[in-house]
């Protein structure tokens, strides 16, 4: 594992702890050359799953890029890291029983979440997702919201 300090390539593994509910190991390592301590994540790779686009196209399923996505929408929000973690390991739980998913079902599912988390962060989210053009398309979601 490189080293963010010195770029060297060589690190010891100092203490190793299961998180996200045993879902991934969190690793303590230290630089063999500087003795910079950093931490790092190891997570089983939903690589199988597939993202079908609305144009058609396919795509292998990128966690990083849906987490950036959510915390745009979260951003200046009392929405913290392990809750974001729980939704993104419940709908990938729920998602790695198909091969391939429409991008439209991760979405759709991501807004649901959302709105148990946060309703401002799902306005935000559904606005981006839904490409909202105008007012009156806030008004139509904020409604939908309000009226359960």
């Amino acid at each position: 594992m490189k080293c963010p300090k010195c770029n060297h390539l060589d690190s010891k593994v100092i203490d190793s702890r299961l998180t996200d509910k045993d879902k991934s190991i969190r690793r303590r390592r230290e630089c063999v050359k500087c003795g910079f301590r950093f931490t790092t994540f190891e997570r089983i790779k939903a690589s199988s799953l597939i993202v079908v686009k609305k144009d058609g196209t396919r795509e292998p399923y990128d966690r990083t890029k849906l987490e950036e996505g959510i915390w745009k929408a979260c951003e200046k929000r009392t929405v913290s890291q392990a809750q974001i973690d729980d939704l993104l390991n419940n709908l990938e739980e729920k998602w790695t029983v198909k091969k391939e998913i429409p991008s439209k079902q991760i979405g759709n599912d991501v807004m649901d979440a959302l709105k148990e988390i946060d309703e401002v962060a799902y306005i935000r989210f559904a606005s981006v997702y839904r490409q909202f053009k105008d007012v009156e398309d806030f008004k139509k979601e904020f409604n939908k919201l309000l009226n359960g």
